[in-house]
């Protein structure tokens, strides 16, 4: 029995740690167990129309085998793939849940882990959606700032990888059982002819079902908890205050907002009129433009898409960059509205 337990939370801990919470809320604050239930529900439909695409993606370039070209194309100039990436990045319209299975597609056909990161570090902070919203609430000049730190970021974030890989690490940055690897994986190391029509092969059907499911099943309980916990730290964590923590000028501000930007996480379309009243009451733009930046990329559905595809070391890397990113965003816009 024992061993059956224990199997049972090694295998499901991520659905089970889901029903816990909800077990609990139901037991002591029974309306936020069901608002709680409500919000991950329609963030999975709201977000469906990402997954279903990029699963479909994913589970079509393994069955035919297309994912090595996709991953041949990548073991290119290792510069102009980071740049790509954090370009794509930034003016994407993936949201931080929607790429997830996209990264796990990329990561687990051999793409370097450098280009990969360049596009999940922009890819949170802008999209076109929250371009108009941004102009409109705040003024174009933070939306585009904030588009250039998205890329900006991107770019730093690729290079540092790149560099250190150049060095040995990451050599295969995915947890256990979550594709081959990354940089040299075996897609690139030993590929094989393309079947396009693979919907003729009864084993290459069989693969594309056995991928979609599996992709599916991994996303869903990954992305249950991941919109449960986001819900509670929205009706636990009042936005104003967290906001009103980071008024004041000089240095200090953009530190203290970079910090708080990475548990205090926001809805970034909720966070804007927040920020844009902080701004207006005399917070430093910068701090407003670090809290932003860090809170897009360390939410909680970006930081646990990290935690739950790569190996611990690269999610320690993703926050490292991220802090240090969004501090340099913040202190850079500070300095730009200054000699403005």
């Amino acid at each position: 029995m024992r061993i059956a337990n224990r199997a049972l939370w090694k295998d499901q801990r991520v659905w089970l740690a889901s029903a816990l919470i909800l077990g609990a809320l139901a037991v002591f604050d029974t309306p936020q167990a069901a608002d709680s239930a409500l919000f991950a529900g329609t963030a999975l439909l709201n977000t469906a129309p990402f997954l279903i695409l990029s699963i479909a993606i994913a589970a079509w370039a393994n069955a035919t085998g297309a994912d090595n070209l996709i991953a041949k194309a990548f073991t290119g100039a290792p510069v102009l793939m980071i740049g790509l990436g954090a370009l794509a990045g930034g003016i994407s319209p993936f949201c931080s849940c929607g790429v997830i299975p996209l990264i796990a597609a990329l990561l687990a056909m051999g793409v370097p882990l450098s280009a990969v990161m360049a596009f999940w570090l922009a890819s949170p902070i802008m999209d076109p959606s929250m371009f108009v919203l941004t102009a409109g609430v705040l003024d174009l000049e933070f939306a585009v700032a904030k588009t250039l730190a998205a890329i900006g970021l991107g770019v730093f974030g690729g290079t540092v990888v790149h560099l250190m890989m150049k060095g040995g690490a990451f050599a295969d940055p995915l947890r256990d059982g979550i594709g081959n690897g990354g940089c040299g994986g075996a897609k690139i190391r030993a590929p094989k002819p393309v079947v396009w029509r693979f919907w003729t092969d009864a084993d290459r059907r069989a693969k594309f079902g056995k991928t979609a499911l599996t992709t599916t099943l991994f996303l869903a309980k990954w992305l249950t908890l991941a919109f449960i916990l986001e819900s509670l730290m929205l009706a636990w964590i009042p936005a104003e205050t967290v906001t009103a923590a980071l008024g004041g000028e000089g240095l200090l501000p953009i530190v203290t907002a970079t910090l708080v930007g990475v548990p205090a996480y926001l809805n970034g379309y909720a966070a804007l009129p927040l920020v844009g009243g902080l701004i207006e009451h005399g917070m430093a733009p910068g701090a407003g433009m670090a809290f932003l930046v860090a809170g897009g990329v360390t939410s909680t559905p970006a930081a646990m898409a990290v935690w739950a595809l790569a190996r611990p070391q690269v999610f320690a890397l993703y926050i490292g960059l991220s802090l240090s990113g969004a501090f340099a965003s913040g202190l850079l816009f500070q300095l730009w509205t200054q000699m403005a």
